[in-house]
């Protein structure tokens, strides 16, 4: 079972990803991230259906997730 750490990291991500300009190249590359994340969070709120949460797999999308934000944020032109 995910930490409160853990879910409060999936929750930002959800909402950082869904605000990536859709004229993003990584735009296209956040929605299968935070579509697995939404689906990782229902399985969370499901937790009797699905007893088998794998860890690794959270940690891994938390990981690309806030690695596209990363490379998503260098695109944005500064502003002087």
């Amino acid at each position: 079972m995910p930490n409160n750490k853990n879910i409060e990291a999936i929750q930002l991500l959800i909402s950082r990803l869904e605000r990536l300009s859709a004229d993003s190249f990584w735009a296209h590359r956040a929605s299968g991230i935070r579509g697995a994340l939404l689906r990782f969070m229902d399985a969370i709120d499901n937790v009797e259906e699905n007893q088998q949460i794998q860890d690794n797999t959270l940690n891994i999308l938390i990981q690309k997730g806030y690695e596209l934000l990363e490379k998503a944020a260098r695109e944005i032109p500064d502003r002087k």
